[in-house]
């Protein structure tokens, strides 16, 4: 029997790959300088900007549901700011993005509507540098800016972006009902047979061109994006299906990477240095997408063997303590992070660890004392939000859990579509005897996951309760009525679609 999490799975994986086809189809816009000329609104046109975020919020989402995003904070920071580096230095600064990374094998990265960007962790895990991500990254912003998605479907008169979408709001409204994934799926199989386009590679060349000028301006070397993709033309993948999916999805000739060298050589060229941050999120990448700990323990301890750089033995060292905690090896894992702080003491990932380990050890007093430290010095760090607000709820002390409510409600402010946030603010607000707000907080975690279905009954039984104050039932039912207009309108995108 086919169960509602396999279609579910089989039709996020048919939206995900239309939007990496869409980003290979033919693009009139070519130009080598920044910023572009507007071509008209034609193209942009084929979906507003309210429907662009809609759309991209519904996407995050599902992908969430589905639990296919790398959820880990430091690892999500890292590779965020690294986009949104390069955003500031497009033509588009101002225009909206989502950079998230797909716990994918696969080597290959897409844009989707929305300004959705995805790295596959496969492709992080390939690459030798921060330089070589930059430029993937690089291109799929050029893709999203340079509308290539919205002029090949207004070249090929079809609106199989919005129909997408609309199929994705259809689950979404039905809360991953069967009977809403499976029409949905239905509508999947007629759509990606209507997905019959001839191809061309000039959106890629332009993506090339504007992505290195970008990624020059935002301080990375040029020469990361021709360098990668000449790396993967010498792959194959391992189970003999021929070159990774991401030459698959963005052709690569020998044409092509003399002309994204021959682009970077004329521009100024940056000192790569030791790349250790890089080299330190690939190793924690790496420690925790293995679902097998003791198999990365050995990966780790073999390419310790062979010897490399100063800074790739660090983040060896770092990746192996990761993995040793997670067999419940916590003598050798301390070891080694207590080496690798006494080289570099103000290391946040290396901090982070060892407070992960004393939590692991039960041994909260010691963790807290060191997440303390750093949240009075960077207040605003996610990263150390989250993981002093688990510290501190790890006795569930009342007092204590007041004290994490406030420090997760200051990152709501500012990340208010992170579920795990909202899952760890219910619990401090539950500890903390505030079971309005924790229940308010288990409904937008529900809806951050694609559970909206889910949000919408915990807020209507949260309304039926009698001792809610004036200010907790208006603010409860104007965000049950949002979430109501918001399946009304998505039924009624799939029906117009």
């Amino acid at each position: 029997m086919i169960t509602v999490k396999h279609t579910q799975s089989i039709l996020l994986r048919t939206l995900l790959a239309m939007a990496i086809a869409l980003c290979s189809l033919a693009s009139v816009a070519q130009t080598d300088r920044i910023p572009l000329p507007d071509m008209g609104n034609s193209a942009s046109g084929i979906l507003s900007q309210k429907e662009e975020r809609q759309y991209a919020q519904a996407l995050l989402r599902q992908m969430r549901a589905l639990d296919v995003l790398v959820d880990d904070p430091l690892i999500n920071d890292y590779f965020q700011s690294m986009g949104f580096r390069l955003v500031a230095q497009s033509d588009k600064p101002d225009k909206e993005f989502h950079f998230v990374v797909l716990d994918e094998s696969r080597i290959n990265a897409f844009a989707a509507p929305g300004g959705v960007i995805a790295l596959h962790s496969g492709l992080i895990l390939a690459a030798d540098n921060e330089h070589e991500v930059a430029g993937v990254l690089a291109h799929e912003v050029a893709h999203i800016t340079q509308l290539h998605l919205y002029r090949a479907l207004e070249s090929s008169q079809r609106m199989t972006v919005p129909i997408a979408l609309a199929m994705l709001g259809l689950i979404l409204a039905g809360g991953g009902s069967g009977e809403a994934v499976q029409g949905a799926l239905m509508g999947g199989t007629a759509m990606s047979q209507q997905m019959q386009i001839n191809f061309t590679r000039h959106n890629e060349y332009e993506a090339d061109r504007i992505g290195i000028t970008t990624l020059s301006l935002a301080g990375y070397d040029p020469e990361g994006m021709a360098g990668f993709f000449s790396k993967l033309q010498r792959l194959t993948r391992p189970n003999g299906e021929g070159p990774p999916e991401f030459l698959r999805t963005h052709p690569v000739s020998v044409n092509r990477i003399a002309e994204a060298r021959n682009r970077a050589q004329n521009m100024p060229r940056v000192q790569p240095g030791n790349g250790l941050d890089f080299l330190i999120m690939q190793s924690r990448l790496r420690a925790m997408a293995e679902s097998k700990p003791v198999d990365a323990i050995a990966w780790f301890r073999d390419q310790l063997d062979q010897g490399h750089t100063q800074a790739r033995d660090k983040a060896l060292k770092y990746g192996l303590a990761i993995a040793l905690q997670r067999h419940t090896e916590y003598d050798e894992a301390r070891a080694l992070l207590q080496e690798l702080l006494a080289e570099e003491p103000d290391r946040l990932a290396y901090q982070l660890q060892m407070s992960d380990l004393y939590l692991d050890e039960d041994r909260d007093e010691y963790a807290i004392e060191i997440l303390g430290s750093l949240y009075h010095s960077f207040p605003g760090n996610h990263a150390i939000a989250m993981q002093y607000a688990k510290a501190l709820l790890a006795n569930e002390d009342p007092q204590r859990a007041e004290t994490a409510s406030i420090i997760l409600r200051q990152q709501i402010l500012y990340r208010d579509e992170d579920p795990a946030l909202f899952a760890l603010y219910a619990r401090s607000a539950n500890i903390a005897g505030d079971k309005v707000r924790a229940t308010e907080a288990i409904a937008e975690s529900y809806y951050q996951r694609g559970g909206i279905k889910e949000a919408i009954e915990q807020l209507e039984r949260l309304t039926q309760k009698e001792d809610l104050d004036y200010y907790e039932r208006s603010r409860v039912s104007a965000r049950l009525m949002e979430m109501r207009i918001e399946i009304a309108d998505m039924r009624d995108g799939e029906r117009n679609s």
